[in-house]
């Protein structure tokens, strides 16, 4: 077989300057020098006889080559790092990396914990832990560059036929108020009391907004008809606003459990009605499953969930 006209440190070269954006940013992201990246891209020209980038834009675009060639690159190192963890494995958990994946608010309330506790028990593991859309963590997935992820929206149409998605557990959400709301005094609200309410919101483009309006509207809510205070970009900012007394929202309980346990919020129940959502485990199973995931999902995700009602334990 010839030589390949390519190395791996030139693929990963590649890999980072479109994804940082320019030959400057993937220099300081590798820690070399912006002259050694250019260099290596010259090289790569020469080497593979074709244009990689576009000289006439300031911004680092791929010509039709490049963009192939960043495809079946992309595709190298996955494979790459794959056979690193499938080696690693050889040691059983006394090395290795764990790359986790989270949508926004299962990432930020609920994984830290259970990372945590993994950690605790297997501390030669590497984890990280990449928090995106449901979208973005499930093309990832897909991929190879993301172990396994616990998301809370819907996998892409188009990756249903290649993941393999389980149901994991019931995330219910939560109508929180400020505690001196004249509702925080009831033990329970009706329905039509919702549209009386001002709203905290999400931006309308946010996955986890649509997710919460879909659920909302299975139970026979409609919150087109919600008068909406503000819209805020995080779950913090909404939380921070309904405390400081702007109005009400819908947020996961598991990003509460805080707020209730010094009862800075009030969890307001609606009659009759709980509102909840699924969220779902994903990995591919076309992928090499290390012992670390296989570890992560046996002994740790099972944890947080309340077996006889699959129900997210805060």
């Amino acid at each position: 077989m010839r030589d390949l006209p390519f190395t791996l440190d030139q693929l990963r070269i590649l890999k980072a300057i479109v994804k940082e954006g320019s030959f400057k940013k993937a220099a300081d992201s590798l820690y070399v020098s912006q002259p050694a990246i250019s260099l290596q891209i010259q090289n790569l020209e020469k080497q593979l006889n074709i244009p990689i980038f576009e000289r006439s834009n300031k911004k680092a675009a791929l010509t039709e080559g490049g963009s192939l060639l960043l495809n079946y690159g992309s595709r190298i190192l996955a494979l790459c790092e794959e056979t690193c963890r499938a080696l690693e494995d050889l040691q059983n958990l006394q090395g290795g990396t764990l790359v986790i994946g989270a949508s926004q608010t299962t990432g930020t309330y609920l994984m830290p914990r259970l990372i945590g506790l993994f950690r605790q028990r297997y501390p030669q593991v590497n984890v990280q832990l990449q928090v995106h859309s449901t979208r973005l963590i499930s093309w990832s997935v897909a991929n190879g560059q993301i172990d396994l992820a616990v998301i809370g929206g819907e996998v892409p149409n188009e990756l249903r036929d290649i993941l393999q998605i389980t149901s994991y557990a019931e995330d219910e959400l939560a109508l929180i108020l400020p505690t001196c709301h004249i509702f925080a005094k009831k033990s329970n609200i009706q329905k039509e009391d919702l549209y009386r309410l001002r709203f905290i919101a999400l931006d309308t483009q946010s996955t986890i907004r649509k997710v919460i309006d879909k659920v909302l509207s299975e139970n026979d809510i409609d919150s087109s008809r919600f008068k909406i205070e503000m819209e805020l970009n995080s779950i913090e900012a909404i939380k921070n606003a309904v405390q400081s007394g702007l109005g009400a929202a819908f947020v996961s309980v598991s990003a509460i459990a805080k707020e209730l346990e010094l009862g800075i919020l009030h969890w307001t129940k609606i009659e009759n009605v709980t509102i909840k959502r699924m969220l779902s485990i994903i990995i591919n199973p076309n992928r090499y499953k290390s012992k670390a995931t296989t570890t992560f999902s046996k002994e740790i995700l099972t944890l947080f969930v309340t077996p006889s009602r699959k129900k997210i334990s805060i």
